[in-house]
């Protein structure tokens, strides 16, 4: 039996092939760029004022001083979106200048409007009167201060979000090439599996598809439910598998038939297929009997994911999310760490994803409680967890106190890359 590790490096080894479209960037939201993004012009664009106020040239003022004063005679204003003045000005002119406009190029620093004394009144603001020396440079945004252009904004295989959009908007970047969502083909299986509302006893009701398909926004894929197989619908599943090779489905995900039972067909159904790569049963907990394979010659993938519901929910997020990521060329996740609040005990040689409530303490510290409940069957657990916990093999006792890994359910809350 594989261990998760070595099944994780077989996931990334046979990846399939995702191809790029170019999309607008007001509608890049959750999508991943697939090459670098670089400014297409300095931002700002030009220098600007920063503050309400009026605008200097700063070499006016280097003789004054508290005994000495001078007016600066008010010659103009200038708001923002107003076309650069090109007149020639002279010295002790100022103009009124309102945040974000253009800096006329005879004026170096900007003195807020809080700090100016008008004369001769308020009310008749023929001038302004100064009375002290003011450095070069106040209160002036500069032209590619934020961004030169050329100089690079998002990194390939960034999953773009509102700041990213509202940066490409800023810039006037209007097109963005992103990879496209992978398409999944999910199918259901089992006699017991049904879409009705009120059930016998020993019917179940079909959660595992809709769980996925309401991860299709947070995991950055398109989602086709293709229904229900039965125990003694085999042969369909192989037709499914024989259209998806010519149809534009990258990947087809089952869940339940994946184990030993005398119905568990998918992985004998897949085994029909001529594969460059195959693993079954993988040493963790839930979910030990995962499949993969992979298309030899072509770039189409299945996986086959346990039928109960948490070790349906763990595989994808811990097989199917990590594959997803290298197809779409986003780096590698990382955990990130917390303290654990209570004392665990697991199978030594398995790796155990365990449901868990992350807290903060009053102090800042982040603390990990392991739930009761860690059944597969079990769905309060994981309803009351908001954190999954992985627990690595070569160990059977995690004491309290300890630091553990963690990740987040779903993509969109992840904070630490």
């Amino acid at each position: 039996m594989k261990s998760y590790n070595q099944a994780l490096k077989i996931l990334e080894k046979n990846k399939i092939e995702i191809n790029d479209e170019n999309i607008n960037s007001s509608e890049s939201l959750n999508r991943v760029s697939s090459v670098n993004i670089y400014a297409n012009s300095d931002y700002p664009s030009a220098n600007n004022a920063s503050f309400d106020g009026y605008a200097i040239n700063s070499k006016d003022t280097n003789k004054l001083d508290k005994k000495t004063h001078q007016k600066f005679k008010i010659v103009g204003s200038i708001a923002a979106g107003d076309k650069p003045i090109k007149k020639k000005f002279k010295k002790f002119e100022t103009v009124e200048i309102m945040t974000g406009a253009l800096i006329p190029k005879f004026f170096d620093t900007i003195i807020p409007i809080e700090k100016i004394n008008f004369y001769p009144h308020i009310n008749k603001t023929r001038y302004i009167l100064l009375n002290k020396k003011f450095p070069k440079f106040e209160h002036v945004r500069f032209k590619g201060s934020d961004y030169k252009k050329g100089d690079l904004l998002i990194s390939k295989g960034t999953i773009l979000k509102s700041n990213h959009i509202l940066a490409l908007k800023t810039l006037g970047i209007k097109k963005v090439k992103v990879k496209k969502k992978p398409n999944i083909l999910f199918f259901s299986t089992g006699n017991e599996i049904t879409n009705k509302s009120k059930i016998l006893d020993w019917e179940v009701r079909n959660s595992n598809c809709d769980y996925i398909n309401s991860l299709k926004q947070n995991f950055l894929f398109n989602f086709k439910d293709g229904g229900i197989l039965r125990d003694n619908q085999g042969n369909l599943f192989k037709s499914h598998i024989s259209k998806m090779l010519k149809s534009k489905i990258d990947l087809i995900i089952t869940s339940g038939a994946v184990s030993a039972g005398k119905f568990d067909f998918v992985p004998s159904v897949v085994n029909n297929f001529k594969l460059s790569s195959y693993f079954k049963n993988v040493a963790i907990r839930p979910g030990k009997p995962i499949l993969f394979a992979k298309i030899r010659g072509k770039s189409k993938a299945i996986f086959g994911l346990p039928g109960n519901p948490i070790s349906s929910a763990a595989c994808f997020r811990f097989f199917v999310y990590p594959y997803l990521r290298n197809l779409l060329g986003i780096k590698e996740e990382n955990s990130f760490k917390a303290i654990l609040k209570n004392k665990f005990k697991k199978k030594r040689d398995f790796t155990r994803f365990v449901k868990s409530k992350l807290i903060t303490t009053n102090n800042g510290k982040l603390e990990v409680q392991i739930l009761k409940g860690q059944e597969s069957f079990r769905i309060k657990s994981f309803i009351q967890s908001n954190i999954w916990v992985l627990l690595p093999p070569g160990k059977e006792i995690f004491k309290k106190g300890e630091i553990v890994d963690c990740f987040f359910p779903n993509q969109s809350n992840k904070i630490f890359q």
